[in-house]
């Protein structure tokens, strides 16, 4: 894949202020985290390849230390039990940027729980920085501009080209820079507080366990359905699942949502009639034609008391001045977004301002009940959502 230097399974790419390493056996997997396992902080970061597979997983791990840049290749390089230590160890800090999804596939394919974490992203939002995306921050903080031409490159590729492993090496790279620069800026407006209780409540991120079987009922239109077309949208997301993973692409590929909608809606029954349907894939239509009206025909034929339906959602009881609570609310919210030079929606969203209209707190200590309210939330707040609420 690349040329190795003396080390089996490591390959040295060049690149700004250190050379990368290639990783892609498990032996060098081993030794590099034993050379870096003498360290307060790492960044990471890894690439998955959702917009091109049906299931995803980690295609690429990406970690910096101070000295130490390496791309590893989770494919050959094995479980790598000593990152997976080196993460939990909360002697030391992970770094990462916008962790959330890296978090769900570590867990996802390792078990993995990293702690001791710091998100360059929720740090950069609790700045009211705008535009707090990788690229745009290191451009402001640093003066780097990243390249942006692999942004949804296909990861699983194998093997992965020179200039995809540069690319993928400068996510950590100058990430723990990036760190020290926007903690110094936390610390100097007095909202370290406010990152590190973010922070913590990232640890243990993961998919929740879902039954997949209902997933279609979750896709955005589907509650304008009537239930003899969800029941028809139903066996065709089932249809398209399974050719997703006999393909192994991701399921939008194989078929978009709105073309599932429209089938559901009109559900033909010749396949001249399925070329009517607006971004239906001619050649999926020539291949699969039968197969489609198959799935349209068993969704028709389900009997009228096993049709799908969506539970009554439950409602919070709403007392008449609620609704005027939250407009309250959300008035002293958006005046002290201002103040703070924040996004209003940062500072406290609108589920958030709904949960404290609903338990009207008349104190400090109540408000500190609001299950849903951050404490710093609460701290910055407070004051000025006691002072609406009071009758």
């Amino acid at each position: 894949m690349t040329v190795r230097n003396d080390e089996p399974g490591v390959a040295e790419a060049s690149g700004p202020r250190h050379d990368a390493l290639y990783v892609d056996a498990p032996d060098a997997a081993e030794q590099l985290v034993a050379s870096i396992g003498d360290i307060s902080r790492i960044a990471i970061d890894t690439e998955g390849a959702s917009f091109h597979r049906f299931v995803d997983r980690i295609y690429l791990i990406q970690l910096s230390t101070r000295d130490v840049t390496a791309v590893i290749d989770p494919l050959t390089a094995g479980d790598l039990p000593g990152l997976g230590a080196l993460l939990g160890d909360r002697s030391i800090e992970v770094v990462l940027h916008d962790a959330d999804y890296d978090l769900r596939l570590l867990h996802q394919d390792y078990g993995w729980h990293p702690t001791n974490i710091f998100d360059t992203r929720i740090a950069a939002q609790l700045l009211g920085i705008p535009a707090f995306g990788l690229g745009a921050l290191l451009e402001k903080f640093l003066g780097i501009k990243l390249e942006k031409k692999h942004q949804r490159a296909d990861w699983s590729m194998r093997p992965l080209p020179q200039d995809m492993l540069e690319y993928a090496q400068e996510d950590t790279r100058y990430l723990l820079q990036l760190r020290d620069l926007v903690a110094g800026e936390l610390e100097r407006l007095g909202r370290m507080e406010w990152a590190r209780e973010e922070f913590d409540l990232l640890e243990g991120t993961r998919w929740a366990a879902e039954d997949e079987s209902l997933a279609f009922m979750r896709m955005k239109g589907a509650r304008d359905l009537t239930r003899r077309e969800l029941a028809v949208l139903g066996e065709l997301a089932n249809w398209r699942d399974s050719k997703a993973a006999e393909l192994d692409r991701a399921v939008f590929r194989v078929m978009a949502n709105e073309v599932l909608l429209d089938l559901a809606r009109t559900a033909p029954a010749r396949a001249d009639q399925l070329m009517g349907i607006k971004g239906m894939p001619r050649s999926l239509a020539q291949r699969a034609s039968q197969e489609i009206l198959d799935a349209v025909a068993r969704g028709m034929a389900v009997a009228d008391d096993d049709l799908p339906k969506y539970p009554k959602s439950l409602r919070w009881q709403k007392d008449p001045d609620c609704d005027r609570r939250a407009t309250l609310l959300k008035g002293a919210r958006d005046v002290a977004a201002k103040r703070l030079q924040l996004d209003p929606g940062v500072l406290c969203s609108r589920e958030r301002i709904e949960a404290v209209a609903r338990q009207n707190p008349a104190s400090i200590d109540e408000l500190a009940e609001v299950r849903e309210l951050r404490k710093w939330q609460a701290k910055e707040l407070g004051p000025d959502f006691l002072r609406v609420l009071q009758p």
